[in-house]
């Protein structure tokens, strides 16, 4: 369901004049995309390209001992066969770690293998080649002798004095510990009347973008200049690191990111195989291209979300939350990743879980571990849905035990809506949200007690269906704090730059990026609303530093938070500079002007007093009618960062209604409900489908997807046929509604919703399941939740 319209709050800009806030525009570059007129990295070819192979490992941990490359460089066309020692000239190591994680460790990573292979698929030897199919014939040709050592795969033991350690110069295999206290938490589990226990565990899955990675890099050695076309998120984050690890001045580098195919938080990171091609590029002076096909897309795209949760959860008799006590080990790959590291989304499930809740007595431990699996970081819902499946679970499972219904055991312990501003009890800042408003919507969408004497009367058939609530909190608009403040060149600002053309239309430069979620649509939304015009007369331009102003680009929800509002910024100062023109030319004072639907209007009354084709013809053209004295300023450019809080939390709350098949073990998902409160909805088309975009991704990690590893290190899932993702079958009919409670950080008031229906929704259908077979006295909390590990819990499997 989804409303054309969400009414927007009547404040300043937002209250104008044929406002677009809150209304459903479609995209403007569906045709262009749907008609096959999309412009795609791998779509772009250059003069003198090449393209480069990798020769991957085939063992998890490994010394090299001999590498033969003389039959590959004797291959038809190949350009130059690279080692790891000669591409060390091209382009130096990193290392993942930032300065407020004070415990957080990890090996330099070199964009090729050294000596040292430490996951299987890590990159060892490059081949480059006048084409793909000619490098990767060569790189079949690539003789590499293996020295193999232990394989370091399950976290538990990784640790453990008797284990191998993977980089002997580390001392040990644990990345980082961390941990957050608060209140006198033994004590309130000693003086419980209720205390519940649960193992929760999560296994390794990954984005699966429709579009893999893909880099084609350019060097020109006679400009020392290096232009970069990149399927990433964050390109003026990639243009520092391009310039620090290559070697090339940083206003020399160009990153250029167009039509991007899905991204989901996979590609924010810095890839070695990514890094290696612009080295090459540097090397041989000429462009070259990578394109990551599916089967190194699962072993070299980050892995997310492997985490092992010891939860206890202290009741009074009454249902109140007394305290919360969590301990999650994560096993983050070989590699701290570069440069946001491995340590974000263990650190985000300490501080969000229990976060909805106002209990007073919290102890969490993280510890995360290296092992020779794929390298692990943040991907869409970072911690969330770990955080809040450990929540929820562990409420139901107390709800249950106490006999109390698990919607009136939530409004007893949900942080009360008036209680705003205020400090979580792990130390995270609430501006305001609205989790009483929320739940409420929700019951009011789904004829809750109908659900239920529903599900009672069909378990006297033998049918057995369930109902599983989840309340969740959402990061979004991060500051400074996020990354910045550990030492990271990533922007917590945004910027926009707005100009009108000679035509009477305006043109957007916006440093966020458009990935597929309709950034074009909401900023020229923004842009129009607030400068006067129709969004068919808005042209955006983003993704490239050389043409648009510095900012951090899209990740943690931010894009219509903070680069929305950096544009609406600069519109209204671009419409203060053209309504002084028109007042100049129609010797009227500007404040008694106006812009709507492109004319210059007086405020007052609404008469159109002059096109703004033709204030920008006079501008631009017939200076001579404009008195002395007086400068045309066609363009504004402003940015934007939230000031009074670092992040913008969102809150939200979802509900499933599922049917388990006792017999099989698999799961129908019947019906799935949202109620979100992002703050002001931009495009209530837009954010619904990102919700349910979001949900879909949250059910599949949450019931088919994992990163299956042998115990040597191999994953042996890495194909479409056996990494499962949910398809038009498993889509469930999902209802999504609203509440708005705007941020007081910027005038618009828009906070983020890009993560909400992944962070809530695995939690919700594992309590859903677990309501359903609720009847057998057992319960399910390991995900993904497949219909082996419910046949295990019935004991039949």
């Amino acid at each position: 369901m989804t409303d054309d319209t969400v009414m927007a709050p009547d404040a300043s800009v937002l209250g104008r004049p044929n406002s677009y806030i809150g209304r459903s525009v479609p995209r403007p570059n569906a045709k262009r995309l749907l008609s096959g007129k999309g412009r795609f990295v791998d779509d772009i070819t250059l003069q003198r390209m090449v393209h480069v192979a990798f020769v991957r490992s085939p063992y998890a941990n490994a010394k090299t001992t001999a590498i033969d490359t003389a039959k590959a460089a004797a291959s038809p066309g190949v350009v130059r066969v690279v080692t790891a020692k000669e591409l060390a000239e091209y382009c130096t190591p990193w290392v993942g770690v930032l300065t407020h994680f004070k415990t957080l460790k990890s090996a330099p990573q070199h964009p090729l293998a050294v000596d040292h292979v430490t996951w299987q698929g890590e990159a060892v030897v490059a081949v480059v080649a006048n084409s793909r199919a000619e490098a990767e014939d060569a790189a079949a040709l690539v003789d590499v002798s293996y020295e193999e050592l232990p394989a370091v795969t399950d976290a538990e033991t990784a640790a453990d004095p008797s284990t191998h350690v993977i980089h002997p110069e580390l001392g040990d295999n644990i990345a980082f510990d961390n941990a957050v206290e608060a209140g006198d938490v033994d004590a309130a589990f000693a003086e419980a009347a209720l205390v519940v226990e649960e193992t929760f565990r999560f296994e390794r899955h990954t984005g699966v973008t429709l579009e893999p990675r893909v880099i084609l890099a350019d060097y020109s050695e006679v400009e020392d200049k290096l232009t970069v076309y990149l399927s990433n998120q964050a390109p003026h984050m990639m243009q520092h690191i391009f310039a620090v690890h290559v070697g090339v001045p940083e206003g020399n580098v160009r990153v250029v990111c167009q039509d991007v195919g899905g991204s989901f938080g996979i590609k924010v990171h810095v890839y070695a195989d990514e890094m290696a091609t612009a080295g090459l590029s540097k090397m041989l002076a000429r462009p070259v291209k990578y394109a990551a096909d599916r089967l190194e897309s699962f072993v070299t795209d980050i892995h997310a979300r492997h985490h092992r949760v010891h939860g206890r959860m202290a009741f009074s008799a009454e249902g109140d939350i007394t305290a919360i006590d969590i301990d999650d080990l994560t096993g983050i790959g070989p590699y701290s990743m570069y440069p946001r590291t491995s340590a974000m989304e263990a650190n985000q499930v300490l501080n969000f879980t229990g976060g909805t809740y106002k209990h007073q007595n919290y102890r969490a431990k993280a510890h995360g571990v290296f092992q020779n699996k794929n390298v692990m970081c943040q991907y869409r819902a970072v911690g969330h849905p770990i955080a809040f499946a450990v929540t929820e679970g562990l409420v139901e499972n107390g709800a249950r035990q106490l006999g109390i219904d698990p919607v009136d055991i939530r409004r007893r312990n949900l942080i009360p809506d008036d209680a705003y501003p205020t400090k979580g009890v792990s130390g995270i800042v609430f501006e305001a949200l609205s989790h009483e408003q929320t739940l409420e919507k929700l019951m009011s969408m789904m004829d809750y007690e109908a659900l239920q004497t529903e599900r009672d009367a069909m378990r006297n058939d033998g049918i057995y269906r369930g109902i599983g609530f989840a309340a969740m909190i959402e990061l979004t608009n991060p500051g400074a704090a996020m990354y910045g403040i550990g030492g990271a060149h990533i922007s917590s600002q945004d910027g926009a730059q707005v100009r009108l053309d000679s035509g009477g239309s305006i043109i957007v430069h916006t440093s966020i990026t458009e990935q597929g979620q309709g950034t074009d649509t909401i900023i020229a939304q923004v842009a129009a609303t607030a400068f006067g015009t129709t969004v068919d007369q808005v042209r955006v331009v983003t993704g490239d530093t050389d043409n648009v102003p510095t900012g951090g680009g899209t990740w943690g929800s931010r894009g219509a938070g903070i680069g929305g509002e950096a544009v609406l910024m600069a519109a209204k100062a671009l419409r203060q500079n053209v309504t002084e023109l028109a007042g100049q030319l129609l010797q009227a004072e500007p404040e008694t002007l106006d812009i709507q639907d492109g004319v210059i209007v007086d405020k007052d009354g609404g008469a159109e007093r002059m096109p703004l084709s033709e204030v920008a013809r006079i501008g631009y053209f017939r200076s001579d009618l404009i008195p002395k004295g007086f400068q045309a300023e066609l363009m504004a450019t402003r940015h934007f960062v939230p000031r009074e809080y670092n992040i913008a939390f969102t809150n939200g709350i979802q509900a499933c209604y599922v049917e388990v098949d006792t017999e099989t073990g698999f799961v129908k998902i019947l019906k799935h409900w949202v109620v979100e409160d992002c703050g002001t909805v931009i495009n209530p088309l837009l954010v619904d489908e990102q919700v349910r975009g979001g949900v879909i991704q949250g059910l599949g990690g949450a019931l088919l997807e994992e990163c299956t590893y042998d115990a040597a290190g191999n994953m042996i899932n890495a194909n479409m046929a056996d990494y499962l993702v949910p398809m038009a079958g498993e889509m469930p009919d999902i209802e999504v509604g609203h509440v708005q409670t705007p941020t007081i950080d910027s005038e618009l008031g828009a906070k983020g919703a890009g993560e909400a229906g992944t962070a809530g929704a695995p939690a919700a259908v594992m309590n859903a399941i677990n309501d359903a077979i609720s009847p057998f006295d057992v319960r399910v909390a390991h995900q993904p939740i497949t219909p082996q590990r419910i046949l295990a819990a019935l004991g039949k499997f």
